[in-house]
């Protein structure tokens, strides 16, 4: 019971952070993008 736990519990927080990182990676290719004024890259 407690091993499950705590298996849960680590795995809701590796999501968390990858749901984190994920998020950094985002906004720093908007960054990137919006310094270079790249308007295409936003178009289908």
């Amino acid at each position: 019971m407690r091993l499950a736990d705590f298996g849960y519990r680590g795995f809701s927080a590796w999501m968390m952070l990858l749901t984190l990182y994920g998020a950094y990676l985002c906004t720093k290719e908007l960054r990137v993008a919006a310094e270079n004024q790249d308007v295409e890259a936003f178009k289908p």
